[in-house]
């Protein structure tokens, strides 16, 4: 199947104000000419006089798109939500089809049919999704989204959402959760290594899960630990697009000014304690959650060695991320050329995982709820340095 060309022309067609019905000659009949040279056979009248946009936004032609809308298409176009040729998109490829559970968020078709914006009853697609399609106009323009007023979370919490909140929730959570953790480690043993856990994989990009934080109940959280909520920031800042413009997905600082000195929110400080151990206060708190995050794995390792008895190593571009290391050389071992995954997981190191790998998946936690992702560190941390005979306190940290 085709894969969807790049919004480039586009771009070129509307700021050269060219956005008219044509004649063969026009500018638009020429780009149509020229993006379907591939294609044996010439286009019919009808889709050569065809106004031109790309790629396709659900069942949206351009003649159906206001042009005071051409600014909103113009950014979307250069997001990631509509880069074709993204991993996100393109993973499938090669099978033709995009499995059902993965469609839902890798896929306008997908995302339409579980909330059965298509017409179909609400739910998994019966059938995989045909490869080639991106996060299109309508998966949050669809008139019929406003009728989802709740999404479930992997923790099996139902969120209530309004209007594009559904969207943004329904894909930007985790796709386990704390209980998944739970349920996996059963009552093992804590310190016992065994070869039937795997690390579980909260997935990417899972922003909703910090945002909701002790609510959502997205990590895994300690017996007797109590968790910071939903994040509520200021008043004006209430949902996903406060922050982030939609088309374009980027984050306005201007919001950031109307209560910070500094508008980029990476150097806004909301503690006056040291979470880390650096005793630095002049960063801003996502330097304590990038510290806390290191130090978190640091433990991870040690007590993979010293206490589980197998060293593990970790590779951030290789899933499932954390591998064996029997002889301790900072080499993954090999199993038929392949990295061996680590097969000695306890239930303690497994629920630090989960819980590392749910902060650093989610790169604005400091904005979305920097509270919840500096408690799931440290009491993670904290749970770690029993068996191995330390005090978090003598380390510096503060939760």
């Amino acid at each position: 199947m085709p894969r969807p060309t790049t919004g480039i022309s586009l771009t070129l067609l509307l700021v050269a104000g060219v956005f008219l019905l044509g004649t063969p000659e026009s500018g638009i009949a020429q780009q149509a000419q020229a993006d379907t040279a591939e294609t044996p056979a010439a286009p019919s009248e009808d889709e050569a006089l065809r106004p031109y946009v790309i790629p396709k936004g659900g069942p949206f032609h351009s003649e159906e798109i206001a042009v005071a809308n051409t600014a909103a298409i113009m950014a979307w176009a250069r997001s990631g939500h509509s880069d074709a040729k993204s991993p996100a998109f393109t993973h499938w490829d090669a099978e033709g089809a995009i499995p059902p559970a993965c469609s839902t968020c890798h896929s306008g078709a997908g995302f339409r049919s579980f909330h059965g914006l298509d017409g179909s009853a609400p739910g998994l697609p019966e059938s995989p999704i045909p490869v080639g399609g991106v996060v299109d106009c309508e998966t949050c323009h669809s008139p019929r989204l406003s009728d989802v007023r709740e999404v479930r979370l992997a923790s099996g919490v139902m969120h209530p959402v309004a209007g594009v909140e559904a969207a943004c929730t329904t894909c930007h959570q985790s796709r386990t959760a704390g209980v998944t953790v739970a349920d996996a480690v059963g009552d093992r043993d804590p310190d016992t290594p065994d070869p039937e856990l795997s690390f579980i994989n909260p997935h990417y990009a899972t922003a909703t899960s910090t945002w909701l934080g002790g609510f959502g109940a997205s990590g895994y959280h300690y017996p007797g630990k109590d968790y910071s909520g939903r994040f509520f920031h200021a008043r004006p800042v209430a949902t996903c697009v406060s922050c982030h413009e939609p088309h374009t997905l980027k984050v306005s600082t201007e919001t950031c000014l109307t209560c910070h000195e500094n508008g980029n929110p990476r150097d806004i400080r909301i503690s006056r304690r040291s979470h880390d151990g650096s005793g630095n206060l002049a960063v801003g708190i996502h330097s304590d959650i990038q510290g806390l995050s290191a130090r978190l794995m640091e433990a991870m390792l040690a007590y993979a060695r010293e206490v589980a008895g197998v060293p593990m190593i970790h590779d951030p571009h290789r899933h499932p991320y954390f591998f064996a290391d029997a002889n301790g050389d900072g080499v993954a071992d090999l199993a038929e050329g392949a990295p061996l995954r680590y097969a000695a997981f306890t239930p303690r190191l497994l629920r630090a995982a989960f819980n590392w790998k749910l902060v650093t998946a989610d790169h604005g936690a400091y904005a979305h709820n920097p509270h919840y992702a500096l408690e799931l560190l440290y009491d993670s941390i904290e749970d770690l340095a029993g068996p191995m005979g330390a005090d978090i306190t003598d380390l510096g940290m503060r939760p």
